[in-house]
């Protein structure tokens, strides 16, 4: 069977996950956990869920899946440190300097692809594979059929199957770090996406919340696909939830009975949806926490506290009884591993009445209660006419239960040797000059801008064809993959089509163009979605293949600054930042897409623009302000390019805009911000 996976995010929930069947859990210890708002693990407390999941045969992966910063690296080697000695079976990250880290000190540690990482391709997982994940997390956003494939790779896929949908692809959003400095990347979302978003200006419509996603009627079919992990999501959730997730899920595997209205009752947002697996997305996936579903859970959650009131039975075990005049009473105990607990009592006594057999032995001995084991049976070698007090066989019971647990938690932790390793990085370039480059998105953005000095001119696989055709040089032009696809092998013909035609760059929007583009043979530029924001992660990517990489604008202009030289390095220096990626356009759910507004207003009255790649499949939630950090570019000395990403920019915008980065000197109009450079974020 595919593995249960359920979500942790306390003690408490951790004892109602193990109690209704789970067969492993994901959890976070104090820091680097993408669920910074969940009460999360001490230490003690880690090293205590280890025991008891090992105990119980269930596994433990650790969420160490932040974004870090150089400052943070030392931290986080101390993190991966604990969880080696503690014998945690896993470690799910997003970052590629943990991945380091780990190749590095603890190759015997298993890392598991973050669902951050965006990763919904063949070329992503098969990437992810060299990089040393055993396993990736499969974006949410994904049909049946690209699952299907994913699955058949060698690299382990994890699926998501119920819990809470997010807007925005995961690790693409940028929405609550850009609003209110609380990055989604780092732990601390603030679910701004839970908040009223319209193409109506004033109105209430929560038009960027989606319903929690439940995939329980297509387990089955996930499973024969050849899924290795169901996961559920829920960090943040009481304990009735994770027994009500955790019961219905394996209940629907092994073909029981269950309570669906209990599921739905504990939490949900007007509902489930399953329409990213059945492809049928638009305004029936929408769906926002209501005054119902609040009464709802009120009233299902004393039912569902019956789901974990005991423990859930993981273990058969067989008993052996030697009942011999003379000797002492022997008691053992063999559980499915072939481990066995032993325990030498005191003489057997002369029956006064009624002497013991099996059928007394296997009745004292069944008396497992509170604890992970049943009896499957009992072998009796005894001598007749003896007998054993049932108080002694329950304090056989209890020892031999007691040893058992130690034995299955040595059984069961693997504790991975870890050896310390110093990572020095070259220091930060200081060439004191950063080269312009351009993205736009339709090549008359550019007929009156000078672009002589322009080291790269960007854009779409269509743009660049366009550009082509416009005569601009095939050596300044760089093709941006998607940032999202369900056809990777039509993208690859039609970079194919242009690499023949002289394009000799590629923008990586995502791990799975790293994969594409050194097959091609092509020069790779990472962009902003690979959220490199570490000198050891930039070395990942220079040891990939990679020519320069767009730093996260989730750091500050000194942490920017700060990064070593391992991998040529620029900003974004000019457009509208892209808030979420979204493969649900929320225009076309309200309105439509014959009556597209073009954008959509927040609870403020702020208007967002909505940038459609439709034949791709997904939209772009760009942000209200506009990013611009000329005059200030002195603050980044060791950029080694700058980006200016145009959107809907007339010629003249274009040309002033250029001007202005040109002389170093702010650029005037409405609007304007320097996005988080001087902020930050938390």
């Amino acid at each position: 069977m595919a593995e249960i996976l359920a979500p942790c995010g306390s003690p408490e929930v951790l004892t109602a996950a193990l109690r209704t069947g789970c067969d492993a859990v994901y959890l976070g210890g104090s820091k680097f956990s993408a669920r910074q708002n969940a009460a999360n693990f001490s230490d003690e407390e880690l090293a205590e869920a280890v025991r008891e999941c090992h105990i119980r045969g269930v596994k433990v992966y650790q969420a160490i899946n932040t974004m870090l910063t150089d400052k943070e690296l030392p931290a986080c080697a101390e993190a991966v440190r604990l969880a080696c000695k503690l014998g945690i079976d896993g470690l799910i990250t997003q970052d590629l300097a943990l991945a380091e880290l780990v190749r590095e000190c603890c190759p015997e540690l298993e890392i598991h692809a973050s669902t951050q990482m965006t990763l919904h391709t063949v070329s992503g997982f098969l990437l992810a594979k060299e990089l040393g994940f055993s396993r990736a997390v499969a974006s949410r956003e994904l049909p049946e059929r690209v699952i299907a494939e994913l699955c058949a790779l060698p690299t382990e896929t994890e699926v998501f199957v119920h819990g809470a949908l997010c807007m925005s692809v995961s690790g693409q959003c940028y929405m609550s770090a850009v609003i209110g400095s609380r990055s989604a990347n780092r732990g601390l979302c603030a679910q701004a996406c839970r908040l009223p978003a319209s193409c109506v200006k004033g109105s209430e419509r929560c038009g960027l919340s989606l319903r929690d996603m439940s995939y329980l009627p297509h387990l089955k079919k996930l499973e024969r696909l050849g899924a290795a992990s169901l996961k559920i999501e829920g960090r943040m959730k009481r304990p009735e939830y994770t027994a009500a997730t955790v019961t219905a899920v394996r209940s629907e595997l092994s073909g029981e009975d269950y309570d669906r209205s209990l599921l739905e009752g504990v939490f949900s947002r007007s509902g489930f949806t399953d329409g990213y697996y059945t492809s049928k997305t638009g305004a029936a996936m929408f769906g926002s926490r209501t005054k119902d579903d609040v009464e709802a859970a009120a009233k299902v959650l004393p039912a569902l506290h019956a789901l974990y009131r005991s423990e859930y039975k993981r273990s058969q075990v067989r008993a052996a009884v030697r009942m011999l005049r003379g000797e002492p009473l022997y008691v053992s105990f063999e559980d499915e591993n072939g481990l066995r607990a032993e325990y030498t009592g005191e003489l057997p006594q002369e029956a006064v009445n009624r002497p013991a057999d099996s059928g007394y032995f296997e009745k004292q001995l069944s008396k497992l209660g509170d604890t992970v084991y049943s009896l499957a049976g009992v072998e009796c070698e005894a001598d007749e006419g003896l007998t054993v007090p049932t108080a002694e066989l329950g304090r056989a019971r209890r020892e031999l239960c007691a040893r058992l647990d130690e034995l299955r938690y040595g059984h069961y932790t693997r504790r991975c040797a870890y050896e310390d390793r110093k990572f020095t990085f070259a220091p930060p370039n200081r060439n004191g000059r950063q080269e312009l480059r351009i993205t736009v998105t339709d090549p008359a953005q550019l007929r009156l801008a000078d672009t002589g000095d322009i080291g790269l001119i960007c854009g779409s696989m269509e743009t660049v064809a366009a550009l082509l055709g416009a005569g601009h040089p095939a050596e300044k032009l760089c093709a941006v993959m998607p940032r999202f696809t369900f056809n990777e092998k039509r993208d690859i013909a039609r970079l194919r089509e242009l690499v023949g035609r002289g394009i000799t760059h590629i923008e990586c929007t995502n791990y799975a163009h790293i994969y594409i583009g050194r097959e091609l043979g092509l020069t790779m530029h990472g962009g902003f979605g690979l959220n490199a924001a570490n000198s050891l992660a930039l070395r990942v990517l220079r040891r990939l293949g990679l020519a320069d990489c767009t730093a996260s604008f989730e750091l500050r202009a000194s942490e920017i600054s700060a990064l070593g030289g391992e991998l040529p390095y620029g900003i974004i220096g000019a457009g509208r930042l892209p808030m979420m990626l979204t493969v649900n356009c929320p225009i076309r759910a309200e309105r439509g897409c014959k009556n597209c507004t073009g954008g959509i207003y927040d609870r403020t009255g702020r208007r967002f623009p909505v940038k459609c790649s439709k034949e791709q499949g997904y939209t772009e939630v760009l942000n209200a302000e506009y990013l611009s950090v000329s005059g200030r570019l002195g603050d980044f000395p060791g950029a080694d390019f700058v980006m200016l990403t145009m959107y809907d920019e007339s010629p003249e915008r274009v040309r002033d805009i250029l001007e202005a980065f040109r002389r170093n000197e702010k650029l005037s109009g409405e609007g304007m911000t320097s996005g988080l450079y001087y902020r930050g974020v938390k």
